[in-house]
């Protein structure tokens, strides 16, 4: 059984605390947070779990296995640079950093000692992104030609990061785990309508090769939430509406077809092809939990973690070139000297959760 120390019982570890406690895998065994009236409520609802204001009490315990991070950005780098100094595998809520050199150094600080460290891309574990991955590795979808999400809701506004390291990570990390493709370029546009917070509200748009492109508008401003994404290929395409309790994913046998000379695009003629619709069923199981399943058996049967530094890095990567493109009034930033040399320099997951 591996046992948890979490840092930070804030808006997300609650639910880390709830989801590594009802797994046999695992068990909590403390929890830190600066604010004693959190701590409070874990002695409420776990009278067995230890609970702390100073985080070095769970890094200095040697019968902790890892350490789960659910604290601010900003505060990732240097906390899981510390557990992994002191051998405990880390579990850090997304980003991963907040910037490309700290991500690189974690990474290189856990293949050191042999250490899990892994990227909490909840999304990426859940049944209907799951689902997608497979449809889109079967081809079903055909030649890939667009991602586009609406990611939006009124608040929380963040003090140290902005509107797309909040909610743009996601559909990035959504992106990662099921396109087989890198990035080759990034822009980016944003405003911020409360004086002394950062953009609340940005468009970015994505390139791939072979005219793949994303765009993704995510918002902190929204009189509602919305979490819909389209996946167009030239087969079929797909709705994924998070929101939806029965139904998240849509495949409908739409699409065009292209009848003529293609050398003379004036004779190119365009029909409309329209079929099915489908709802394929789903694994229902909660994301974080099969998220914490995972984690565990990554560190007890050493599988390869889907969100481990790597995709994490990879992520940060294209942050930091939005953050670029923003600062610049959009203008595209280049992505392929990020990746290194070849546009498929990534590391491939390799294995599913069970």
């Amino acid at each position: 059984m591996i046992k948890i120390g979490v840092i930070g019982y804030g808006y997300w570890g609650p639910n880390l605390v709830r989801n590594f406690s009802e797994i046999p895998e695992a068990q909590v065994v403390a929890v830190s947070d600066l604010d004693p009236k959190r701590l409070n409520l874990v002695q409420t609802r776990y009278p067995t779990i230890n609970t702390t204001t100073d985080y070095q009490t769970l890094l200095a315990d040697p019968t902790i296995d890892a350490i789960a991070i659910a604290t601010p950005v900003c505060s990732h780098y240097e906390l899981a640079l510390q557990a992994l100094t002191a051998g405990k595998h880390v579990f850090v809520e997304k980003p991963l950093t907040k910037t490309v050199k700290q991500a690189e150094e974690l990474i290189a600080t856990a293949e050191k000692y042999n250490l899990v460290l892994h990227v909490d891309h909840t999304f990426i574990y859940t049944g209907a992104v799951r689902k997608i991955r497979e449809l889109v590795a079967k081809g079903d979808l055909g030649d890939l030609y667009y991602y586009d999400s609406v990611r939006v809701n009124l608040g929380l506004f963040q003090t140290d990061i902005n509107v797309i390291w909040d909610l743009a990570v996601h559909d990035l990390s959504i992106m990662d785990y099921i396109f087989p493709l890198t990035p080759t370029a990034v822009s980016a546009t944003g405003v911020n309508h409360v004086p002394g917070k950062p953009a609340n509200i940005a468009f970015m748009t994505i390139f791939f090769a072979n005219d793949v492109i994303a765009h993704l508008h995510v918002n902190w401003l929204s009189p509602m939430k919305v979490r819909r994404t389209l996946i167009g290929g030239s087969r079929k395409m797909i709705l994924y509406d998070d929101l939806e309790m029965s139904e998240k994913i849509k495949v409908y046998d739409k699409g065009i077809t292209l009848n003529g000379n293609k050398e003379n695009l004036y004779n190119t003629m365009i029909g409309y092809r329209t079929g099915d619709m489908w709802a394929p069923q789903l694994e229902i199981t909660e994301a974080l939990r099969v998220e914490a399943q995972h984690f565990t058996r990554c560190i007890t049967q050493g599988e390869r973690s889907l969100s481990d530094g790597h995709a994490g890095l990879r992520i940060v990567r294209i942050l930091e070139a939005a953050d670029r493109s923003l600062m610049e009034g959009g203008r595209p930033v280049k992505l392929d000297w990020l990746f290194g040399k070849g546009i498929n320099a990534r590391t491939p997951s390799i294995q599913e959760p069970a």
